[in-house]
C-alpha cells in the first residue's frame, strides 16, 4: 500500500472514531476556514491550553479538507498501538538531537510539499499563564517557516479547556461545552525572508506569530489580552511537565487547574 493511501485510510479511521465522540461532548463554533491555503502546504500555529486540543484542532482541519500532521514527541512513536498509528498517519516525530531535528524538518517539508498541513504548537507545551493566555513562544515554528517558505496560519481555540481543564484528572461533561476555533490570515513574515536565520530574527518572527494567535484568542474570549506574555522562566517554572508551579501566588492559581 502506498504511503499516501495508508495515511488517508489511517486518518479516516481515526476520524470515524473521534468525530462522533467530539460532536457528542462539544458544540462547534468554527470560523476562518477560508484562511487555510487550498493550493499549497502550510504551518498551523494554535494556542495550547488543554491536552485534548490537538483533537479539536485536528477535527477542525480534517473537516476543512486538510489532513492534519502534528509534530509529536518521538517517545510517543515507541508506544504499542499508538506508535504504529502515528507512523501510518504520517505524524512527525520530534527528537532533541541535531540529527533528529533535521529528520523532523525533512519530514515536515515532505508533508508540505504534498500540500499537507503541519501543526506546530509555538508555546511548546501547555501554557503556564494563570488565565490561559498564550505564553512566550519558542522559535521552532518560525524556524520551520523561514527555512521552508511555508505560510503560517495562526489558530485560536477556546472551550475544550472547559471540558478537560489543563492537567485535569477528569472530564467535565455537563453542561455541554462549546468548542470555538478561529483561523486568521497567514502571518506576514516577509520582512524576515532572505535574511540570515539568527536568534534575533527567530525571536522577532516568533513574536509576530504569538501576537497573531493572541489577538484571535482575545476575539474568541471577548476579553482584552494581557499587555505582556507570560514567561515561565521569570516565574521560576519548569519548561515542561505537570509539576511546574513556582512559589508565588500566580503559580498557586495554576496548580488549581489540576484539581
Amino acid at each position: 500500500m502506498e504511503k499516501a493511501q495508508k495515511e488517508r485510510i489511517t486518518l479516516g479511521v481515526v476520524a470515524m472514531v473521534a468525530r462522533p465522540v467530539l460532536n457528542a461532548v462539544l458544540r462547534r463554533q468554527w470560523a476562518g476556514q477560508e484562511h487555510l491555503p487550498k493550493d499549497r502546504g502550510f504551518i498551523v500555529c494554535p494556542n495550547h491550553n488543554t491536552e485534548i486540543d490537538p483533537l479539536v484542532v485536528g477535527h477542525y482541519l480534517y473537516n476543512s479538507g486538510h489532513l492534519p500532521h502534528f509534530l509529536a514527541k518521538a517517545s510517543l512513536f515507541s508506544i504499542p498501538v499508538v506508535g504504529p498509528i502515528l507512523h501510518w498517519a504520517r505524524q512527525i516525530p520530534v527528537e532533541r538531537s541535531s540529527a533528529g531535528a533535521n529528520r523532523s524538518l525533512t519530514a515536515a517539508r515532505e508533508v508540505m510539499d504534498a500540500g499537507g498541513a503541519v501543526i506546530v504548537y509555538p508555546e511548546g507545551t501547555l501554557t503556564r499563564d494563570p488565565d490561559l493566555w498564550p505564553m512566550r513562544g519558542r522559535t521552532g515554528a518560525a524556524r520551520l517557516a523561514l527555512q521552508t517558505g511555508a505560510p503560517v496560519v495562526p489558530v485560536a481555540q477556546w472551550g475544550a479547556n472547559e471540558l478537560f481543564p489543563r492537567y485535569a484528572k477528569r472530564f467535565h461533561l455537563f453542561p455541554r461545552k462549546t468548542s470555538k476555533v478561529l483561523a486568521g490570515p497567514p502571518v506576514d513574515l516577509s520582512e524576515f525572508r532572505g535574511r540570515p536565520i539568527t536568534k534575533s530574527v527567530l525571536e522577532a518572527a516568533t513574536d509576530k506569530i504569538m501576537a497573531a494567535v493572541t489577538e484571535l484568542l482575545a476575539g474568541l474570549r471577548g476579553e482584552a489580552a494581557p499587555a505582556g506574555r507570560w514567561d515561565p522562566a521569570a516565574h521560576r517554572q519548569k519548561a515542561t511537565g505537570r509539576d511546574f508551579a513556582a512559589g508565588d501566588e500566580a503559580a498557586a492559581r495554576l496548580a488549581k487547574d489540576a484539581e
